[in-house]
């Protein structure tokens, strides 16, 4: 299925990634839940397999791969079953990554991109603050020009990555009069004098850092500005429609994990003589779940090839993970159901894929927002735009 998007490359390059999963990072994952601390080491070994290159061009360090590659990385670490992990990974590489991929000057991703693809520097990105998460135009967070430097002072927060990444990709205000013209963003190294982190202690998410930082008077080299002043705002905009496609393609892989997971339980529990797989009102209700994964599956394929033409699809990609995140909590929510007590055992993976799916209608923009945003494009015909290209 699907073979439309998919070349044999692709199917070789799914197999090595779940062999690379299965030997070097599920052995560690029950540690880095329980701690919330994930170790250094496996961060250099995704980047000698080259994966954090996929959609980073050859000249600096990366593979210059199609959209699919990167499909196929966020949904085979949605079935491992740590939300937290794969979050800090996609983050990385989709947040942080896709800023310097996008926007910086060749020098800059000299400095950071590089680095970021050999798994020497891992990078958040900052545009939430306590005030306000999707609220970007009133963000709080300024950046003075000060001779060759800007000073920084704010706060973020629910920053992946903030404690233990090297930098981050920070939306701040040059001009707090201009409202959204007056967002600027920054390259700010997280060893920077002035800068505070906090972690958050979370529901889910357990294995990944999250953290609320605070910027006092840190010192930002100008030529750590990506663009110009002022540019902030498109570049957060454009980021926003690949993160949330990047949403409901995880959200579709955890619920598919989740669902053949039950499948394979419900075809070994036994009662009353046969297994509750043959339970007429099972079966169908995990036939309406199959339907339902399958139907966002499709879609969010369909989305990533009009990405990956060059489309602006931030209506798509809105839709994308409004219904998939929805989706995901609907199917794992009936997959514990169906394995009865057990679904309630830490010891079974449907517990923490609770957790963890709970953050897909929340984090990159709630659903409440995303209605918003797709009734703006559908019912006041709003034309959103790419600010380039």
């Amino acid at each position: 299925m699907h073979s439309m998007y998919f070349t044999e490359e692709h199917h070789l390059f799914r197999e090595s990634l779940k062999i690379f999963l299965q030997k070097e990072v599920v052995p560690h994952i029950e540690k880095w839940e329980e701690t919330g601390t994930i170790e250094r080491f496996i961060w250099k070994k995704f980047a000698e397999m080259g994966y954090f290159g996929l959609a980073t061009p050859e000249a600096y360090g990366g593979l210059g791969l199609d959209l699919f590659y990167t499909v196929i990385f966020l949904e085979e670490l949605q079935k491992i079953n740590s939300g937290g992990f794969a979050a800090a990974m996609w983050a990385h590489t989709y947040l942080a990554m896709t800023h310097l991929n996008e926007n910086a000057n060749n020098e800059q991703k000299e400095l950071y991109l590089t680095p970021s693809v050999a798994g020497d520097k891992i990078g958040c990105l900052g545009v939430s603050e306590p005030f306000g998460g999707s609220d970007v135009a009133g963000m709080r967070s300024t950046a003075v020009r000060q001779g060759d430097d800007y000073i920084i002072n704010g706060s973020k927060t629910f920053i992946t990555n903030g404690v233990y990444g090297d930098y981050i990709i920070l939306a701040a205000k040059t001009d707090p009069e201009a409202g959204n013209k007056g967002i600027s963003i920054f390259i700010v190294d997280l060893d920077s004098e002035g800068v505070s982190a906090t972690k958050l202690n979370k529901l889910g998410w357990r294995a990944s850092d999250t953290a609320e930082l605070a910027f006092d008077n840190v010192k930002v080299p100008s030529s750590n500005l990506l663009g110009k002043e002022g540019d902030g705002w498109g570049f957060i905009m454009e980021a926003f429609a690949l993160e949330r496609l990047i949403m409901g393609v995880n959200a579709h892989a955890r619920a598919e994990f989740a669902l053949d997971y039950a499948m394979q339980y419900m075809a070994e529990r036994e009662t009353f003589g046969k297994p509750i797989n043959q339970y007429q009102a099972l079966r169908h209700r995990l036939v309406d779940l199959h339907a339902d994964i399958d139907l966002c599956k499709s879609y969010n394929y369909a989305t990533v090839y009009k990405m990956e033409q060059g489309n602006y699809a931030v209506r798509e990609a809105s839709i994308a993970k409004l219904k998939s995140t929805q989706m995901a909590d609907e199917v794992i929510y009936n997959c514990l159901q169906f394995l009865g007590g057990y679904g309630y055992i830490e010891e079974y993976p449907m517990a923490r894929m609770l957790r963890d799916s709970r953050l897909g209608p929340i984090g990159g923009g709630t659903s409440e927002i995303l209605r918003e945003i797709i009734a703006k494009i559908v019912i006041d015909k709003k034309d959103y735009r790419a600010t380039k290209g």
